[in-house]
């Protein structure tokens, strides 16, 4: 492909490398991306000449700020419909990467948000470094989770993805693998060379496992599990505006936190919660179906195209949500957000997912 495609391919030896190549967006996904990597990984997995996948982005700032968000906001404008195709194709682009029946190696450096916690963390080799931003903002701009965000977040011990999600914190590698989003610590100047291990290793006939563990090194603390008896008393509750009261009585951290979730949408919040308590114990492909039935009541709802205009359209920070507390929002309001779509649910090939 040409050095201005927005996704790069190549094959190095054995080794299939898709390099996200939008380096001034962050490597911010749109549907040509996309779609370019569902046909690309399709054809590396019926390809015995491959026998592993790296993916990374291009650029210094990170692998994937996320999907196109100006993109998302322009089309609701126009009724949000190439929004929702989009989401189609992402969703299942995250659902192959689960299940990859080769080793799928990404390279979580820098910027990690959103959808680029789904071209990743559903893979079977997840790297993080010291640079490493990552997390499920959401909430800041009036959606919910989604990429299989509220499943992996589901998963975390105690109630730290639940804390993640509602306050749409950036979490560093540490705090990745802590959660289960990711797997090893390599620090960002020994990636190069991981990446010719990789090369050498899978044109030997190895796996990607002795590469990565020859360069990993123990990751520092992470935060989360230092705030875990304030994160797991306030959080265990399945209401929100409890859980806002347990952090605000806690004082000191967990007073920021409660300020932080007061800052978002309060729909989101509540729609999120309700979000990670109903996948618990479920699959990655009902946790896709659910995230994309709540996308779409999202785009027809105003605080999805608030939250973008205000944080990255106008600019201003100062999105004026509807309803404007979570007392506002009642439960009808958030069931809402559940209810089937007539004839277009996501569905997918009838395949058991490859990562538990």
């Amino acid at each position: 492909m040409g050095a201005e495609a927005e996704v790069l391919f190549e094959q190095r030896g054995r080794l299939g490398v898709a390099t996200l190549n939008r380096p001034k967006a962050v490597n911010a996904l749109n549907h040509g991306m996309v779609l370019a990597l569902l046909d690309q990984l399709r054809a590396w997995a019926e390809d015995d000449s491959v026998a592993a996948v790296l993916v990374r982005g291009a650029g210094e700032r990170g692998l994937c700020a996320g999907g196109d968000i100006v993109a998302i906001y322009g089309d609701m404008l126009d009724g949000g419909h190439a929004t929702a195709d989009f989401w189609r194709d992402e969703y299942r682009l995250n659902e192959l990467i689960s299940r990859y029946p080769k080793p799928y190696v990404a390279f979580m450096d820098g910027l990690v948000l959103g959808g680029g916690v789904g071209v990743s963390a559903h893979g079977s080799h997840r790297i993080v470094t010291e640079r490493t931003r990552t997390g499920m903002p959401e909430t800041t701009i009036g959606f919910v989770p989604d990429v299989g965000g509220t499943l992996l977040l589901s998963r975390s011990p105690g109630e730290t993805g639940t804390h993640a999600a509602l306050t749409g914190a950036h979490l560093s590698g540490a705090d990745a693998v802590y959660l289960g989003l990711a797997d090893s610590f390599v620090p960002f100047g020994e990636l190069p060379a991981l990446a010719a291990a990789l090369e050498k290793a899978v044109l030997e006939g190895s796996t990607p496992d002795d590469a990565v563990e020859r360069f990993a090194h123990v990751p520092p603390a992470s935060v989360l599990a230092g705030q875990r008896d304030w994160i797991d008393a306030a959080y265990s509750s399945d209401d929100a505006e409890e859980i806002v009261r347990r952090l605000r009585a806690a004082g000191g951290e967990a007073a920021d936190a409660a300020d932080t979730i007061g800052s978002k949408s309060p729909t989101s919040v509540k729609v999120t919660l309700e979000s990670l308590r109903r996948v618990r114990g479920r699959s990655l492909e009902e946790a896709l179906a659910q995230e994309f039935r709540v996308g779409v009541h999202c785009l027809a709802a105003p605080d999805f195209r608030e939250g973008i205009r205000a944080q990255v359209v106008d600019k201003d920070r100062n999105p004026q949500w509807k309803p404007a507390t979570l007392a506002g929002v009642d439960r009808a309001a958030v069931e809402r957000y559940f209810e089937p779509l007539d004839g277009q649910e996501l569905t997918f090939e009838s395949k058991e997912s490859r990562h538990v």
